[in-house]
């Protein structure tokens, strides 16, 4: 291993992933720049190794002690790279913690982002999973990217239908995970801003929309409140968000489930299907606040699993797989875990 490159060995990630599993990286790297990845490549021993690319580890469930060489993206840096009549387009890089470039766009009087309020993370591993919450997705605002490709060495500038945006998807965890390292991410903010209250928890709790006292700031606080009343920090206590995503369904599908279980949540969608939302799926089957073992479901939101203490990466799953059982048994429907196993 090259020393210039400062790698080390036997790391132990519990504090760099958001559920706070106690693995190992056979070989950890603190990347600062892209000269250090281009490095990596140079390397021919380092090159051949199983390859994780890690931010806030916020999406992620550790199984087991990595084998190989886990890149932790601590670039940091964010500013205005360009304007024109309709948008402002800020370009952070990739280490920065997502959360405070939020409320830094917010605080320069750039709306766009305040929905995605308080979401772990970091804003390179944002793109990958299309990050969305209360009615909003980072698709919405993204411009471009800029990443790393392992195979050539190059930096590469992704569009937005280079990434190939899907619910909680994109094609960094569609094809070839790892090939890619995102180094930097732009979004266009507009200027002619518009609030977006369309999930019901949010418009009950501000003003009318068209209020003009409503300001970025002010939806942005509602949205920290609310995901602070509902959901744990991770903190003071693990966990990876929500664990699940919400299943998508047919409209007859829906209908059908909603005509069995009249209280059943769902929200019509572009393109005519319905997502259900799977916390009340979960909550149905009892399973919220329940523990097995130091591996439980949050008291407060079912959708959210959590580590009480000493669980392993084995034992959420296995909770998770009891969970997704009950569910397809009891509604037919299968949750699709949201974080990436590894």
């Amino acid at each position: 291993m090259r020393d210039t490159l400062s790698i080390q060995a036997d790391v132990s990630l519990q504090k760099l992933n958001t559920f706070g599993i106690d693995a190992k990286a056979r070989a950890f790297l603190a990347v600062r720049s892209v000269d250090d990845l281009r490095a990596v490549v140079a390397d021919e021993a380092l090159c051949a190794m199983p390859r994780l690319v890690l931010g806030g580890g916020s999406n992620l469930l550790l199984t087991r002690d990595f084998p190989g060489l886990v890149l932790h993206m601590c670039m940091t840096g964010k500013s205005v790279s360009d304007e024109d009549d309709a948008a402002i387009y800020v370009t952070a890089a990739a280490g920065e913690n997502w959360h405070d470039f939020v409320r830094w766009t917010i605080g320069n009087g750039w709306g766009g982002l305040e929905n995605l309020s308080l979401i772990p993370g970091t804003v390179g591993a944002a793109p990958v999973q299309n990050i969305g919450a209360y009615g909003a997705e980072l698709r919405e605002y993204f411009h471009s990217l800029q990443a790393f490709d392992f195979h050539t060495g190059d930096v590469r500038t992704f569009n937005r239908e280079d990434c190939r945006f899907a619910y909680r998807d994109s094609v960094f965890r569609q094809a070839e995970p790892g090939r890619f390292a995102i180094l930097s991410v732009t979004f266009a903010l507009p200027r002619q801003w518009r609030p977006n209250l369309a999930w019901p928890e949010l418009a009950a709790t501000l003003p009318d929309a068209t209020d003009p006292a409503l300001t970025p700031k002010a939806v942005s606080d509602a949205i920290i409140a609310i995901r602070q009343r509902k959901l744990p920090d991770p903190a003071q206590i693990g966990n990876a968000g929500s664990f699940f995503k919400n299943p998508t369904v047919t409209a007859a599908v829906f209908e059908k489930l909603k005509a069995a279980w009249p209280t059943m949540p769902g929200y019509a969608q572009p393109d005519g299907n319905w997502r259900i939302a799977a916390g009340w799926l979960i909550e149905q089957c009892g399973w919220k606040g329940k523990n097995v073992g130091d591996a439980g479901v949050c008291e407060t939101q079912a959708l959210v699993l959590v580590n009480r203490g000493l669980a392993s990466g084995a034992e959420i799953i296995s909770l998770s797989q009891r969970i997704q059982e009950d569910v397809k048994a009891r509604f037919g429907l299968w949750l699709e875990p949201e974080p990436v196993f590894v």
